[in-house]
C-alpha cells in the first residue's frame, strides 16, 4: 500500500462525505432565507421553472454516473476503496459527474427557492469540493492506478468536457494530428480571400 494512503486506509481521506456538504448547504440557504428573503428573479414562476430544469438535468447526471459505477464494481462512497476507474457513461465528458450533478441539482435548488443566498452558499461549497474533496481524490487515483489514471485525466475535464482533441498534440511531441481543411480555410484551392 502507498504510504500516503496507509495512515487512513485505502481510500482519498476527504475532510467531508459530499451529501454532507450539499445538505449543510441548503440547510444554510433555507434558514438565510426564512431569515431575510433576497429573490434572485422577480419572476417566481420563470425561476421554479429554470430552477426544475436544472435539478433534474442534475439528478439525471447524478443517477447515471451511479449506475454506471455500480455496473463497473467500485465503491460511489469515497470514504471506501476504488477498484478501478471508471471511464465509460458520464465519465467520458466529466471526472467528476455525480459531483457536477450535485452542483446542477443545488443550483436548480436554489433556482427554485429563487434565493441569491443559494448563491451565496454555493462558493464555499465549491471550494471546500475541490480542495477537501476533488483534489484529495485524485492525488489518491493517481497513487492507486498510476499511469492509467494519468492517461484519464489528458483525455477528460476535472469538470466538464472532453480534453483529447486539445491535448493530443501534448501528448506525443513534434506529431500534429491532422485536420481536414476547413472549405474557408487558405489551405483549399477554392478558398476566396476578400
Amino acid at each position: 500500500m502507498p504510504a500516503a494512503t496507509a495512515g487512513r486506509g485505502d481510500n482519498p481521506g476527504v475532510i467531508v462525505r459530499p451529501p454532507i456538504l450539499y445538505l449543510g448547504a441548503l440547510i444554510a440557504l433555507v434558514a438565510l432565507r426564512w431569515i431575510w428573503p433576497a429573490p434572485i428573479l422577480g419572476n417566481a414562476s420563470l425561476a421554479l421553472d429554470a430552477g426544475i430544469a436544472l435539478g433534474v438535468m442534475g439528478l439525471a447526471l447524478g443517477l447515471w454516473a451511479v449506475a454506471t459505477m455500480r455496473s463497473a464494481g467500485t465503491n460511489i462512497d469515497p470514504a471506501k476503496e476504488s477498484t478501478t476507474i471508471v471511464t465509460a457513461g458520464p465519465f467520458r465528458y466529466t471526472r467528476n459527474p455525480i459531483y457536477v450533478g450535485l452542483g446542477l441539482l443545488f443550483v436548480g435548488v436554489t433556482l427554485a427557492l429563487n434565493d441569491e443566498w443559494g448563491l451565496v452558499a454555493l462558493v464555499p461549497l465549491l471550494v471546500v469540493m475541490h480542495l477537501g474533496v476533488i483534489r484529495r481524490e485524485e492525488r489518491y487515483l493517481e497513487l492507486k492506478f498510476g499511469g492509467d489514471y494519468l492517461r484519464y485525466k489528458t483525455d477528460v475535464a476535472r469538470y466538464v468536457g472532453r480534453r483529447s482533441v486539445m491535448t493530443s498534440s501534448l501528448r506525443e511531441p513534434g506529431r500534429r494530428e491532422k485536420r481536414k481543411p476547413s472549405r474557408f480555410s487558405a489551405e483549399t484551392p477554392r478558398a476566396r480571400r476578400w
